[in-house]
């Protein structure tokens, strides 16, 4: 059930129909090992100048990738730092950037708190 929201700093490589978010669906989806449809990306882009770090000027190659990943429950820490890497390359060889770049955030465990088609997910 992990659902990624991903955002782009600046331009992002052009991709059409929807093919962009499939690749970052299927590397995220090989990561935490999904079966077909269950793994749900949502991309968004952020316009450069609506985006600043203090005291430097970013270079256009350098703008970061926020991604953050709900899942149902947050994995041990051991499986969270593994999975983060792994998310972190993996979004990276999609979206051309350093993998120094891309940021993970894990949101609190969704059990509990999310529901899907009105069921709430235990």
């Amino acid at each position: 059930m992990p659902i990624l929201d991903i955002e782009i700093v600046g331009n992002a490589p052009p991709a059409e129909d929807g093919a962009f978010a499939q690749m970052l669906a299927d590397a995220a989806a090989q990561v935490f090992a999904s079966p077909p449809a269950t793994t749900w990306v949502r991309v968004r882009r952020l316009a450069r100048e609506c985006y600043a770090e203090n005291a430097v000027a970013v270079a256009p190659s350098e703008m970061p990738v926020f991604v953050t990943v709900l899942k149902r429950q947050v994995p041990a820490r051991a499986e969270l730092a593994r999975e983060m890497a792994a998310l972190a390359d993996a979004i990276a060889r999609v979206v051309g950037r350093p993998t120094n770049r891309i940021h993970v955030e894990y949101a609190a465990a969704a059990a509990g708190r999310i529901a899907f088609g009105g069921t709430l997910v235990e």
